[in-house]
């Protein structure tokens, strides 16, 4: 049985901002994540997948230690990362490292390779000179890079050059769990194959975990165990990707892969158009979240919040088409 690695119970955070008062002045909360268990078994792949603002980058941040829950707590391996110190800390950051969308902007343009993808390294401490330079060329190696790049500055490199260089620092220092912050989405698509293959590779050979932040659909279907769908800071449905991609049950997922994925050869899909926008996440509707634009919208909708319930083995959705509450 499959251990979990990363986990968060309870999960809210909430960012103040200014507004909605006399002059402005009155102070109101963002609520970008309202309330989220999620769990990232070793050796996995947990896809967090939604609208823009729905809370997918916000919980990267939180478990890169960026941003700290408003409340919940985060565990690493059963223990609270908010009361890790000392040792325990650097060990949690060493074993959590990071991919970030943009490789343009994730890598210093003053740098070589050589030291981007070393400097995880020397801040670990620890290490000779020879042996940084030992891994360095070893890690490039293993993204598909030979050790010539190592000389070379990010203004040299492709776009899937430099990202295979951001995927080669972030597995320096050998670590248990990567995010992975949209790593295909600023690259041409005939280059994002090789870069989720790549992936795949070093997941099957590391066996690192990933917690993927994605909109997506093809690189989550592709890359992922279990997929979370969040919409307005909450989850809707959570499933493994098999069940998610062939029967989802959530009308938000449905509307969502109905937009996104293609249908497969002789595959009949309705198609899902929403009506409206997003909830504002300073003052979401009552009830479900999604009740103004579901299709298939109940009074009680409007008026009682759903609860995340298990329909099947590993299997949730927050719906009353599900439930009886």
């Amino acid at each position: 049985m499959a251990q979990v690695l990363l986990r968060g119970e309870g999960i809210k955070k909430y960012f103040k901002v200014k507004g909605g008062g006399f002059l402005g002045s009155a102070a109101a909360w963002v609520k970008a994540i309202d309330g989220m268990d999620f769990s990232v078994n070793e050796h996995q792949t947990l896809s967090i997948v939604g609208e823009s603002g729905s809370g997918k980058t916000t919980l990267a941040k939180m478990v890169l230690l960026l941003e700290r829950p408003t409340s919940g707590t985060i565990y690493y391996a059963d223990k609270d990362v908010a009361q890790l110190r000392g040792q325990e800390f650097r060990e949690y950051r060493r074993n959590v490292q990071a991919v970030f969308q943009d490789p343009y902007s994730s890598l210093s343009p003053r740098m070589q390779v050589r030291g981007i993808v070393s400097e995880p390294l020397e801040i670990q401490g620890g290490m000779s000179k020879q042996d940084i330079n030992d891994r360095v060329a070893e890690v490039l190696q293993q993204v598909g890079l030979n050790v010539g790049f190592a000389e070379r500055h990010p203004h040299e490199l492709s776009g899937g050059q430099r990202q295979r260089v951001a995927v080669a620092r972030s597995i320096g220092t050998s670590p248990k769990h990567i995010v992975l912050d949209e790593p295909v989405a600023a690259l041409d698509v005939s280059i994002r194959n090789q870069i989720v293959n790549l992936l795949k590779d070093l997941q099957e050979q590391l066996g690192i975990s990933y917690l993927m932040i994605s909109h997506d659909l093809t690189t989550v279907g592709h890359l992922s165990h279990e997929v979370a769908v969040m919409y307005s800071g909450k989850v809707m449905e959570r499933a493994s990707s098999k069940d998610l991609f062939t029967e989802p049950l959530h009308p938000y997922t449905k509307a969502l892969l109905s937009a996104a994925v293609p249908p497969r050869r002789g595959e009949k899909r309705e198609e899902i158009v929403l009506s409206g926008e997003g909830p504002s996440p300073i003052n979401p509707p009552s009830g479900c979240r999604f009740h103004p634009r579901c299709p298939h919208v109940m009074p009680k909708c409007s008026q009682i919040e759903p609860r995340l319930q298990e329909t099947a083995p590993g299997r949730q959705v927050a719906c009353f088409l599900y439930s009886d509450d």
